[in-house]
């Protein structure tokens, strides 16, 4: 599938100038600027209204009356001291920006719980391209390390955690960091996970299920053994998969 293809599927509005293409739902970007994937964009007009760090910043800003999230594409590992934040460019849809929003809508017309993509830009250079993207935010909801930090989950809430990732996999939504940061519970204890980059779509319910359940696993123990207060134990782990094997 071409790019105007998709955009005219996927009813999104399409901005292209020189390196510059976007695509996004212009019923959210209200007077949409290509500048709107610039973190600097929303400070000069004092509409961030929070920010969090990984690789690089992420910021959370006011738009109207949506609260979005605009993430930066960073490389990780050794080899993202070298290119940071430079990708090799094959085709807009091959982006590693356009693939997770392909995904992200996708999620959406499964009715799982992830965020709701909103537009993403790809900006060319040469033989390679930088990448952000917009999210609407997920209200009232913390990740699983900020709220452990804070107290104990239920054993309620681990047994919602576990069936929300058995849903996931039941569709075979493959989530490519699947730790406890990446997962949020909002004020009325609905589960979410977040950042699909790498994503992808695999055979439902194959061996990479387990494999992405080992990955969970070897975050929570990392946070434990890192922070001075973390309020989990082996246990949650077993309420947790209590939850995800009796769906």
């Amino acid at each position: 599938m071409n790019l105007q293809r998709f955009v005219k599927q996927s009813s999104l509005n399409l901005f292209q100038q020189g390196p510059i293409t976007c695509a996004y739902y212009g019923n959210i970007l209200v007077d949409f600027e290509p500048d709107m994937f610039s973190g600097s964009y929303w400070q000069e007009k004092q509409a961030v209204t929070g920010t969090a760090t990984g690789r690089g910043t992420t910021y959370f800003v006011a738009h109207k009356d949506n609260q979005l999230v605009l993430r930066h594409y960073y490389r990780g590992g050794l080899i993202g001291k070298f290119l940071n934040d430079s990708y090799l460019y094959t085709s807009v849809l091959n982006t590693r920006a356009a693939r997770e929003f392909q995904l992200l809508m996708h999620l959406q017309s499964l009715g799982l719980p992830a965020p709701e993509p909103v537009g993403f830009k790809v900006h060319r250079k040469g033989l390679s391209y930088s990448a952000d993207i917009i999210t609407r935010l997920i209200a009232n909801s913390r990740d699983l390390v900020a709220q452990l930090v804070k107290g104990p989950l239920s054993h309620e809430q681990w047994l919602q955690i576990g069936a929300t990732i058995y849903q996931f996999h039941q569709h075979g939504i493959f989530h490519h960091d699947l730790n406890c940061h990446n997962i949020m519970c909002d004020d009325n204890d609905n589960v979410w996970l977040i950042d699909f980059d790498q994503g992808s779509v695999k055979p439902a319910m194959g061996t990479w299920c387990q494999k992405n359940l080992d990955r969970l696993l070897r975050s929570f123990r990392k946070e434990k053994n890192t922070l001075s207060q973390f309020y989990w134990q082996e246990s949650d782990w077993q309420a947790l998969m209590q939850g995800y094997q009796r769906c």
